[in-house]
């Protein structure tokens, strides 16, 4: 299974397509162009009977080029990907990506196409897809794309838990460009997977998954927030930013958890209602607009023997 990341931190899995199942949609593809060169031969052949043996000599490769390199071309082009054998065995053509294909991406596979499957009849292109992980033939390799399975077994999704309440918005500040897809992978497979982990292995991975992604940002982890914690809350700001550059402002605030009413003396603003989960007090760092009010101390920064003077999360760390 081939693993992608998406900027809301998702990772899309795909299934690449193996050797039988290529070589069965080929098969019908070439079955249904044979059909249509035949048809068309056949109707050329009647109706330029009158012409020199030049002319239909040139009709005829005029003819094969026509459908058996551009008629695969401007399919799988119109149909993103999917012709009629790939259709009708569940597969379709992607870029790396997982985009959709254009038609420079058609173009490229139908011409070495023409090498590897009809020059060679297809030995060259089972020796490639052999030989590649993903199953690639060569014209993938040259046009940069995969194909992949499109009806596959439903699966439940794994589940990102949300951080807590009280760190919703607080890294608002942070820059998140230098952070690499692969890091927020790593992150992500880990908040949906530490409950299946040992406590003591779940709590250094999320220190290690912490330690990256601060040193990416150039901010460090806040004092007294748990690591797990802290990753949950910068994956959510990663996806509200995404939703509001994506949907617009009102996007970017459905993203967030709506603001909970006061909490062991905690006053939320009203700014919290809409998105922004800033709690009333003097600002406690450059990367952070959650504050305390000043009778009372930010769970963030208390004690680590004082568990009693926290709020409630409904967040439950590894450890």
């Amino acid at each position: 299974m081939s693993e992608l990341v998406t900027g809301e931190a998702v990772a899309l899995e795909l299934r690449p397509a193996r050797l039988p199942s290529r070589a069965l949609a080929v098969l019908l593809d070439l079955v249904a162009a044979m059909a249509v060169y035949v048809a068309v031969t056949i109707v050329l052949v009647t109706s330029t009977a009158s012409l020199d043996e030049a002319a239909q000599t040139a009709l005829s490769i005029a003819t094969f080029v026509l459908v058996l390199v551009g008629g695969p071309i401007a399919v799988e082009t119109l149909s993103h990907g999917r012709s009629l054998g790939k259709l009708a065995c569940g597969l379709r053509v992607v870029r790396d990506d997982g985009g959709p294909i254009r038609f420079r991406h058609a173009l490229v596979r139908g011409l070495i196409g023409v090498i590897e499957i009809l020059m060679t009849f297809g030995i060259v292109a089972c020796i490639a897809s052999f030989v590649s992980a993903r199953g690639r033939r060569l014209g993938d390799v040259f046009a940069g794309t995969l194909v992949v399975r499109e009806r596959i077994p439903v699966t439940r999704t794994a589940f990102v838990p949300p951080p807590p309440p009280w760190l919703a918005g607080r890294f608002s500040g942070l820059d998140l460009s230098a952070v690499p897809d692969g890091l927020w992978l790593a992150v992500r497979q880990y908040l949906t997977r530490m409950q299946q982990l040992d406590p003591q292995v779940g709590w250094s991975m999320a220190e290690r998954l912490a330690s990256d992604l601060a040193e990416r940002t150039g901010a460090p982890v806040p004092q007294g927030v748990p690591p797990a914690a802290y990753l949950a809350a910068v994956v959510q700001e990663r996806q509200a930013r995404e939703a509001r550059r994506a949907f617009g402002s009102d996007a970017g605030r459905a993203a967030m958890p709506a603001a909970v009413p006061a909490t062991n003396g905690r006053a939320v603003s009203p700014e919290a209602r809409g998105g922004t989960a800033a709690v009333h007090g003097p600002p406690v760092g450059a990367a952070e607009v959650v504050s305390e009010p000043s009778a009372g101390k930010r769970p963030a920064e208390s004690p680590a023997g004082s568990a009693g003077d926290r709020p409630g999360t409904r967040f439950v760390p590894p450890a």
